[in-house]
């Protein structure tokens, strides 16, 4: 039997329906396709972003969540999940504080008898739900034997677990040092779920300071990340024939559990009351206002040739016409994004005069990018400006990098 650790929670929680729920990275370059048809039209665009601006004491946004209540039998946690702001709140510093605390002043009442703990519990059900793009939170867990806080997404309708979960982030206080990223779906839930762990360098433990943890999400391709660092990808070839089912719209969700299966119960060690800590959670789409176009030479957009998703895909110069094609976010990981991938030095290279494309997120120095002042976008791995080859205005010119010289073909206006 497969580790415990991918035994997954279960809730009944406050809402209309009952949800219940809970590698390596190789990417070997593909030569560019010359394709130089113009961008497809764009769809609607979605956004979601909260930084938790308010004053200390405050619950959360209630346009942008739903607080769950209850215990949960199936996973034998050990916590009510409170309502309002009770183990919820802002700090009035811009962060949402989830605390569990070892107490129950309203006679709770737990599958196992009265409760020993509360926490919380939230989800943008009903509210907010996104299908592909660039998910964050930035957050700082808690430690002790018998924590258990989770950043995951759940596909709609819920019907678990043939509706899919998408683990982003979880972490068990006894490995303080390692967090989880995992899919469930049908045939490949709890203990048989796909994933993998990304552990800290040099002992480091990831309750000491504030962490994020990201997927980029593409049809038929998710990608985790911690700290812009890429320790997996997942595609339907990994799941032996059983049905991939992340092509559709998930919700998101933070909680913090006390016990459970999977992180055993707290003990004699744990210190109460314990935080997770989160300082924003942003989900960028491929076509995201939050993003935008990047102007460049004659007044001409990055554009992604023919709007197409493929690895490889030329990056050009075309004729400015919001598609989706059109907009990019740019990362505080420095990866620049559309159609939720990224903008990509091909193979790596550092010479003069190699093209860039599209490629799936991988955190690599390839992906990384610099915006100066003075309009340059740069690589620093190859210390060399995007340009537009040949300084030629036409549609369908090729970008490129080479080294920086100030001209109008290396100047570019983001957002």
């Amino acid at each position: 039997m497969s580790s415990p650790r991918t035994l997954r929670r279960w809730l009944t929680v406050a809402l209309s329906a009952a949800l219940v729920a809970s590698a390596a990275v190789g990417t070997a370059r593909a030569e560019p396709v010359d394709d130089t048809t113009a961008a497809a039209a764009a769809p609607a665009a979605v956004t979601f972003s909260d930084h938790f601006d308010g004053p200390a004491g405050a619950a959360v946004d209630s346009s942008k969540w739903h607080i769950e209540t209850g215990d949960n039998v199936n996973n034998h946690e050990r916590q009510y999940y409170t309502s309002g702001n009770k183990n919820a709140a802002l700090d009035g510093q811009g962060h949402l504080v989830i605390t569990a605390r070892k107490e129950n002043p309203a006679n709770y009442q737990c599958w196992y008898g009265t409760c020993q703990y509360t926490s919380a519990r939230l989800n943008t059900s009903g509210k907010f739900t996104a299908q592909y793009g660039h998910v964050e939170a930035r957050m700082k867990v808690p430690r002790g034997q018998g924590m258990w806080p989770a950043f995951w997404m759940l596909g709609t309708p819920v019907n678990w677990p043939d509706s899919g979960e998408i683990d982003i982030m979880e972490n068990v206080g006894f490995e303080p040092s390692t967090v989880h990223g995992t899919l469930h779906g049908p045939g490949y839930s709890g203990a048989g779920g796909i994933g993998a762990g990304y552990t800290l360098p040099g002992g480091q433990a990831f309750a000491d300071g504030f962490h994020t943890f990201a997927v980029d999400w593409a049809p038929d391709s998710i990608t985790w990340s911690v700290d812009g660092n890429v320790y997996q990808r997942r595609t339907p070839a990994d799941l032996g024939g059983k049905q991939w089912v992340f092509n559709k719209p998930y919700f998101l969700i933070l909680n913090l559990a006390v016990g459970g299966y999977w992180p055993g119960d707290p003990d004699g060690s744990t210190v109460f009351p314990q935080q997770l800590v989160v300082d924003h959670v942003s989900v960028t789409t491929s076509d995201a206002p939050a993003g935008g176009a990047i102007r460049g030479l004659a007044g001409k957009c990055v554009d992604v040739a023919g709007a197409d998703t493929a690895n490889g895909t030329p990056v050009q110069l075309y004729d400015c016409n919001g598609t989706s094609a059109q907009r990019w976010s740019v990362g505080g990981d420095g990866a620049i994004r559309a159609l939720g991938k990224c903008l990509d030095v091909t193979s790596g290279g550092t010479a003069d005069g190699t093209p860039v494309q599209l490629w799936d997120c991988n955190g690599t120095a390839a992906q990384r990018w610099v915006v100066t002042g003075a309009r340059d976008i740069v690589n620093p791995q190859a210390d060399k400006c995007l340009d537009v080859t040949g300084n030629n205005a036409a549609n369908a010119t090729r970008l490129q990098i080479w080294t920086c010289t100030g001209a109008a073909n290396q100047k570019w206006m983001v957002g």
